[in-house]
């Protein structure tokens, strides 16, 4: 691990997506607590639709909040989605996936087969259905967030099962694993003790990854109002500002900065990705 960190911070634009990473998290989770507004200030009309100013710094909203602050406390929600989502697809990819390349025979079958059927399902025609159920059901926007969370997990741990299934495969072969077997061990210590530690690699890459796919999916499905709905902000239904051509044209702060802030997190998170990937496993290195 520690050759894997000297890789890594050898590599500048993977260190510069990490800093940036960094950063956009105290924007979101530190940032509020120096806002001179708060979330639970009361709607100001007369407030509203202002531009950017000295007062506030990303203009305030149709109902006179202050955008940048709800920019904050929206990326708060879209990070958690994403981290969320990943410990899902980690918990089921990992687990399933450790326990199919083990026990090989009619497990593997079984397990493989639900991962190919779960796959050739498209995730976001399946989610925009479930989310318009959701809808017309009325469910409560605070637990809304966490069948999301599950929902976005989900639907992304095949690829996981199947990366850790091959290595799984792999290292059942090896003297470790020969030695265990003779020392009698359970099925579950070897899966968990001995097995799975050494596909954490596999694992750290695909769930940072899993992070960029789960704020984009929350992205799309809270633009279409199908995700995470008000009164929690996400960056997602930020942006579903730009539906309307007025406040595409004449009020851009509005819909802008969470774009950018998608943009940047994607991107810093994909590149940080990479980064360990190449840290984590030099053959895969060009």
């Amino acid at each position: 691990m520690r050759l894997a960190l000297r890789e890594m911070r050898k590599n500048k634009f993977a260190m510069a997506g990490l800093i940036v990473l960094v950063l956009m998290f105290l924007f979101c989770f530190i940032g509020p607590i120096f806002s001179p507004y708060s979330m639970d200030d009361a709607m100001n009309i007369r407030n509203a639709n202002k531009a950017p100013s000295v007062d506030h710094w990303l203009g305030t909203d149709k109902v006179g909040r202050d955008v940048m602050l709800r920019v904050m406390v929206a990326g708060q929600t879209s990070l958690m989605v994403g981290i969320v989502a990943m410990l899902v697809t980690v918990a089921i990819g990992s687990t399933l996936g450790a326990v199919s390349g083990y026990y090989r025979g009619w497990v593997d079958t079984v397990i493989m087969r639900l991962a190919d059927i779960i796959m050739s399902i498209p995730s976001l025609p399946v989610l925009i259905i479930l989310g318009a159920a959701l809808s017309e059901l009325k469910m409560d926007p605070a637990n809304r967030i966490y069948l999301v969370m599950f929902l976005i997990g989900f639907l992304s741990w095949p690829s996981l099962a199947r990366l850790v299934r091959g290595q799984i495969l792999m290292l059942r072969e090896q003297e470790f694993m020969q030695a265990a077997e003779v020392l009698g061990l359970r099925d579950r210590r070897k899966i968990f003790r001995h097995l799975l530690p050494n596909t954490v690699p596999i694992i750290i890459v695909v769930g940072t990854l899993a992070v960029a796919g789960g704020i984009l999916m929350e992205s799309v499905l809270s633009f279409l109002g199908l995700g995470v709905v008000p009164p929690t902000p996400s960056w997602g239904n930020m942006i579903s500002a730009a539906n309307s051509m007025i406040e595409f044209q004449k009020r851009p702060w509005l819909w802008i900065p969470p774009g950018v802030c998608i943009f940047i997190t994607v991107v810093s998170i994909n590149i940080m990705g990479d980064g360990l990937r190449d840290a984590l496993d030099p053959k895969s290195k060009r």
